[in-house]
C-alpha cells in the first residue's frame, strides 16, 4: 500500500474511545504499575487504604483483612460506611458511583476527608475493573446494603448452595438499585469488600504476599495510633505461617512514630528518640467544583501537619522512612527533601557554635559538615498530613507539593534548635555525643578522600603490592624513569643485564595480551597481563586515569622485530589508547627499534659490528661495504627475537639512551586513530577483511616490521 493511500484511509473511524472502566482493563499498568504480584498487592492496598482513611478521619477503630483459600480477599472496617443514598448528578447510589466511576469519591475537597491516602478517586473502581467478582456490603442506618460486580459491571450472582465465587452465573443489571439484605443495631456502621482478582489480568504466578501484608499492617498501626489491624491467612500455602492452620495476627500501637523508630532502629542508641511536631499553612490554586458542577480555579488555604521521630545510633547505616497521610513514599519527595535540609542546617549551625570544643575549623572549607555525615546512624520516620497532596502518578511514590518542603524544614530546624539548646543534663549529654559522632564521620570522610587522592592504586585492578615479575628501577624521578614492557621471559633475562637499573624498569608480558578493543571492560579487568600493566603504571584506567600519578616518564614497548612482535605492540597500544589515552596524548609512549641483522666486520684487533633494521637497509649496507673494500663475514646473523642478543648488543642497539632509536607514538589525529583502531582491532570482522584484501596487492613486505 502506498503512503498516500495509507494516509487517505486513516480517518476518525480508526480512533478508539475507551469508556468507563474499559481503559483500566486495557491498560492496567497505568493504574497499578504492573500485573504481577506487586500489582495484585497494590490493588489490596487501595482497598485497605480506603478503610485507613476512615481511621485518619477519626471514624474507624478496627480493620480486618482475610486471605481466603479460594484466592479471594476480604477487607472490613467499622468506619462510617460508603454513602448509600443517590448521587444527584448520576442518579446512582453512592456505592455504585465509588466502584464504577473513575475519579469519583469523597476526597476532592468536599470536606469528607481533611487528609487521606486516596486522592484520585480511582482506587476502588480500578480494583473493581480488574476483579472477576467484587462484593460490597455497607452497614448504615440500621441496615445492611449489598452490591456485586463482575469485571466492573453491576449485576447479581446466582451462588449455588450460597457459596460465593467468580464462576457463579451472573446477570447484569442497568441502573441497579442498592438492595437491603439485612439489619444491624442502631449506630453500627462499616464496609466489607470481598473480591477475586481477574485471571484474565493477573497471571497465576501473582499471589498475595503475607509478609508484605504484615509489614504494611505493622507500619500503618504505628502511623495511626490506636488503630487495630487484624490479618488472617486461610490459604494454607507451604512456607507461610498459615501452612497448617489459619494464622491470625493483630497489630495495635499507641506510641505513634516514636514506637516506629524504636522498632526500626538496628543499633544501640546514642540519643533518645526525639519527636518533632509542627504545623504550617500555605495556599495553592486548585480546580474546585462549584454548585453547578463546573471546575473553577480557586485559591485554597491548606494546612500541613508535620510529625517526625528520629534518633541516632552507634552504627553507620541510615534508615529513613517517609509518609504522606500514612501512604509510604519510598522515593521521597518534597517532605523528605525539607527534612534533610532542616537537619543539615541546624547540625551545621550547632557544630560551628561548638567548634572550639570539637576542634573544627570554621574557616576550612574541607571541614564542612555534609549530609552523609549527619545521616550516618540515623533512624527516622517523616510523616506529613495534608489535604489533596500532589503525587507523581497513581502509585504515589513521590510527593510533589512544593510548599511542604519549607514547612518540614522549618519544623525540624525549630524543634531541634530547642532540643540542642536544652539545659537538661540528659539532653546536653546526648547532644554532645551526637556532635562528636557527626564530626567523627566528617573526619573519616575527609581522611578517606585524602587517602584516595594520595594512593595510586585504588581500583579493582590493583593490589597492595606491585607484581613480583616487575624489575623496578631505583630512581623516584618520574621524568627520568623508563618502563620497558618486554615480550617474553627470555628477553627479560637479557634486558636485565642490558638495562641501567638506576632509571630503567622492566615488565615482561607473556605472549599476546587481550584485545581490549573487542573485550568488555569486565574482561579487561580480569586479564592478568592488562591488570599488571595498569597496576605498574600506577595511574588508574579509563575515567579515573590520573596522568600526574604515573610512576614512569616513558613507557617503551620492546617487542621482537617480526610480525608477531608488531602484533603484540599493536595490542599494547590498543590498551593504552582505550584506557590510558593521556599517556599517548602527552607523547610518553614509545616503541623500541631493535635491529634485524648484525654484520660482523673482518678487521684486525677489536671486533666491529654493523646493525641494520630492515632488508632494504641490509642490502644497501652490504653494497656500501663492498664498494668501500671492507670485508665482512658472509654468515650474517638474523635476529629472530630479542633473546638472541647478548646484553651488550641489546644495550647498545635498543636500550642505551646514547645509541638507541625510539619511535614516539602520537595520536595527533585522534578521530582518525579511533577509526583505525576500530577497523583493525574491533569486533566487526567484515570491514577488516575487506581492508586486508584491498591492500594486499600493494603491500610492501618490509613495512611489516615498521
Amino acid at each position: 500500500m502506498s503512503t498516500t493511500s495509507a494516509q487517505d484511509n486513516y480517518s476518525a473511524r480508526h480512533l478508539s474511545v475507551l469508556e468507563g472502566l474499559e481503559a483500566v482493563r486495557k491498560r492496567p499498568g497505568m493504574y497499578i504499575g504492573t500485573t504481577d504480584s506487586r500489582g495484585l498487592m497494590h490493588c489490596l492496598w487501595e482497598i485497605i487504604d480506603n478503610s485507613v482513611d476512615e481511621a485518619l478521619a477519626g471514624y474507624c477503630t478496627g480493620i480486618d483483612v482475610v486471605l481466603h483459600s479460594d484466592q479471594s480477599v476480604t477487607v472490613r472496617d467499622d468506619g462510617r460506611g460508603i454513602p448509600v443514598d443517590i448521587e444527584p448528578k448520576t442518579g446512582l447510589s453512592g456505592v455504585e458511583v465509588v466502584y464504577t466511576k473513575l475519579h469519583a469519591g469523597g476526597k476532592f475537597g468536599g470536606g469528607s476527608y481533611t487528609a487521606s491516602g486516596g486522592l484520585h478517586g480511582v482506587g476502588a473502581s480500578v480494583v473493581n475493573a480488574l476483579s472477576a467478582r467484587l462484593d460490597v456490603e455497607v452497614d448504615r442506618g440500621g441496615k445492611t446494603h449489598r452490591m456485586s460486580f463482575r469485571r466492573g459491571e453491576t449485576g447479581t450472582f446466582a451462588d449455588p448452595r450460597g457459596i460465593a465465587g467468580p464462576d457463579s452465573a451472573f446477570t447484569p443489571t442497568v441502573n441497579a438499585e442498592l438492595p437491603v439484605v439485612g439489619k444491624v443495631k442502631r449506630g453500627v456502621t462499616g464496609t466489607r469488600v470481598r473480591y477475586w482478582a481477574d485471571p484474565q489480568i493477573f497471571p497465576s504466578s501473582a499471589v498475595f504476599s503475607y509478609d508484605e501484608l504484615v509489614t504494611r499492617a505493622r507500619q500503618t498501626s504505628f502511623l495511626v495510633p490506636g488503630l487495630r489491624l487484624t490479618l488472617r491467612d486461610e490459604r494454607g500455602i507451604p512456607g507461610t505461617p498459615g501452612e497448617f492452620a489459619p494464622h491470625e495476627e493483630t497489630f495495635l500501637h499507641t506510641g505513634g512514630t516514636v514506637d516506629f523508630v524504636d522498632f526500626l532502629a538496628p543499633d544501640a542508641a546514642v540519643t533518645a528518640t526525639w519527636r518533632l511536631e509542627g504545623t504550617g499553612s500555605f495556599t495553592e490554586i486548585v480546580p474546585v467544583l462549584d454548585e453547578r458542577g463546573h471546575m473553577t480555579a480557586q485559591e485554597v488555604a491548606r494546612e500541613c501537619d508535620v510529625d517526625v521521630a528520629l534518633r541516632w545510633g552507634t552504627g553507620y547505616d541510615t534508615e529513613v522512612r517517609s509518609f504522606v497521610n500514612i501512604i509510604s513514599t519510598p522515593k521521597g519527595g518534597t517532605h523528605l527533601a525539607g527534612f534533610e535540609v532542616g537537619l543539615l542546617k541546624i547540625v551545621r549551625k550547632t557544630v560551628e557554635a561548638n567548634s572550639r570544643r570539637l576542634k573544627v575549623s570554621t574557616k576550612d572549607a574541607a571541614e564542612r559538615i555534609e549530609k552523609d555525615d549527619v545521616l550516618a546512624g540515623l533512624t527516622a520516620v517523616v510523616t506529613v498530613r495534608l489535604a489533596e497532596p500532589q503525587f507523581e502518578g497513581q502509585t504515589k511514590e513521590v510527593l510533589g507539593t512544593g510548599a511542604v518542603r519549607g514547612i518540614v524544614s522549618r519544623t525540624v530546624e525549630r524543634e531541634l534548635s530547642a532540643l540542642f539548646a536544652s539545659t537538661k543534663r540528659d539532653d546536653k549529654t546526648q547532644v554532645s555525643l551526637l556532635l562528636d559522632k557527626v564530626v567523627s564521620e566528617m573526619r573519616a570522610r575527609i581522611s578517606a578522600r585524602k587517602q584516595k587522592e594520595i594512593s595510586r592504586r585504588k581500583n579493582a585492578l590493583e593490589t597492595s603490592s606491585l607484581p613480583t615479575k616487575l624489575a623496578d628501577c631505583r630512581s623516584d624521578d618520574v621524568d627520568r624513569s623508563e618502563l620497558f614492557i618486554v615480550e617474553g621471559d627470555s628477553a627479560l633475562g637479557t634486558a636485565k643485564l642490558a638495562r641501567s637499573s638506576d632509571f630503567q624498569a622492566l615488565l615482561p608480558i607473556r605472549g599476546k595480551i587481550l584485545n581490549v578493543q573487542k573485550a568488555s571492560i569486565t574482561d579487561m579487568l580480569k586479564n592478568a597481563e592488562c591488570a599488571a600493566i595498569i597496576q605498574v603504571v600506577g595511574a588508574g584506567s579509563g575515567r579515573s586515569f590520573d596522568l600526574e600519578s604515573a610512576r614512569y616518564g616513558k613507557i617503551v614497548l620492546m617487542t621482537d622485530a617480526d610480525v608477531d612482535g608488531a602484533h603484540i605492540r599493536t595490542l599494547l597500544l590498543t590498551l593504552f589508547f582505550r584506557y590510558m589515552r593521556p599517556m599517548i596524548d602527552e607523547g610518553r609512549i614509545y616503541a623500541a627499534v631493535p635491529p634485524l641483522h648484525r654484520i660482523e666486520l673482518l678487521t684486525r684487533g677489536q671486533r666491529q659490528y654493523v646493525y641494520t633494521y630492515s632488508e632494504a637497509e641490509l642490502a644497501a649496507t652490504l653494497d656500501k661495504l663492498t664498494k668501500s673494500g671492507k670485508k665482512f663475514k658472509d654468515d650474517i646473523q638474523r635476529y629472530k627475537g630479542l633473546g638472541e642478543m647478548d646484553a651488550d648488543q641489546l644495550a647498545e642497539t635498543t636500550m642505551d639512551p646514547r645509541h638507541r632509536t625510539l619511535r614516539r607514538i602520537t595520536a595527533a589525529h585522534a578521530e582518525a586513530a579511533e577509526r583505525v583502531f576500530e577497523l583493525l582491532m574491533g569486533s566487526e570482522v567484515a570491514p577488516r577483511k575487506e581492508f586486508i584484501i584491498a591492500g594486499a596487492a600493494g603491500l610492501d613486505r618490509d613495512r611489516i616490521d615498521a
